[in-house]
């Protein structure tokens, strides 16, 4: 836990909570702010994690409807925004959250200039564009948590399946956090062994339909959680704390999130997750990372789906 580090959640919903709560757990940050329109709630969910505080040994955790409670910040979390309904896209909620955006970011920049921002409000991609724009944050500075949750989400699948340590699988979701998203598999691997080499009992575990299966299982996660409990909030909690880790102690560590990409695999002024080094000063695109020609056309791909819907919310 960094000495004097600042964590603002905006937003008190079930993923603001979680964002907190995570990070209150795993000492992300020495100060935990939580700030909400709502001010019963917020004063609510506050109580709830200062009460706890004891059990986790973290730092101060604050909070309130008034957004000075974000001031100083070091790292802010954006997670308000209307909430994903069954069988809705991610897409659908744009025109609604990115009016909450345009409202909220001259507010947090007016009491926290200097902090890196970090986009979990869906769609997150199309709305680091936006929020980039009117802002005027270097890219580094803004950027969505991207693929990070679903690349945990593959790992964890992939590690089911072959009997090994999640740790212990290499994989990457890059693209839209959504339904364009796709995975690198021309580099991924299980340990060192390349995943289509990975054998079971003498035969390879896995051929390309079974991975283009475990790709679209891992796309369509977030909807078989929201029909089931209404909402994801606790693997978008941790992933989030994790990317806040990051900036924090100056990790240098690669994560796949999404800044607005500038001359990034032929892609220009589109916010897309590839892996990024993330530390103290942001987020900034690893050079090098290798494409298979299709993988680079697919991403190319979920860049005109994004670009379209930013342009239609731009008028």
């Amino acid at each position: 836990m960094s000495g004097t580090s600042k964590l603002t959640v905006v937003g008190a919903g079930a993923v603001g909570s979680s964002v907190a709560y995570a990070a209150m757990i795993r000492g992300s940050a020495r100060h935990i702010a939580l700030y909400d329109i709502a001010p019963e709630k917020t004063v609510a969910e506050v109580l709830d994690l200062a009460h706890g505080s004891f059990f986790a040994g973290s730092g101060e955790i604050t909070g309130g409807s008034d957004v000075s409670v974000a001031a100083g910040s070091d790292v802010v979390v954006i997670t308000a925004g209307a909430k994903q309904k069954p069988g809705q896209t991610r897409i659908e909620l744009a025109a609604t959250n990115a009016r909450i955006m345009d409202a909220l970011m001259p507010q947090l920049l007016e009491v926290a200039p200097d902090a890196v921002y970090v986009v979990v409000t869906n769609p997150c991609d199309v709305l680091t564009m936006l929020a980039a724009e009117s802002s005027g944050l270097p890219p580094e500075r803004i950027f969505a948590s991207g693929t990070t949750l679903d690349s945990s989400r593959l790992r964890w699948e992939i590690a089911r399946r072959a009997g090994v340590a999640t740790s212990s699988v290499h994989a990457q979701i890059v693209g839209e956090h959504g339904d364009t998203e796709l995975a690198l598999w021309s580099s991924a691997t299980i340990g060192t062994v390349p995943i289509l080499d990975w054998t079971q009992d003498g035969a390879p575990l896995f051929t390309r339909e079974d991975l283009d299966g475990i790709a679209a299982d891992v796309r369509d996660a977030a909807y078989t959680v929201i029909r089931g409990k209404g909402a994801t909030n606790y693997a978008i909690g941790l992933s989030s704390a994790r990317i806040v880790e990051a900036i924090l102690r100056d990790e240098h560590a690669v994560l796949p999130v999404a800044p607005v990409l500038h001359g990034v695999h032929g892609l220009d002024g589109v916010a897309l997750s590839v892996p990024c080094v993330v530390d103290a000063a942001g987020a900034r695109p690893l050079p090098g990372t290798p494409f298979a020609p299709e993988e680079l056309e697919r991403l190319h791909e979920s860049a005109e789906s994004l670009r379209r819907v930013a342009a239609e919310l731009r008028g």
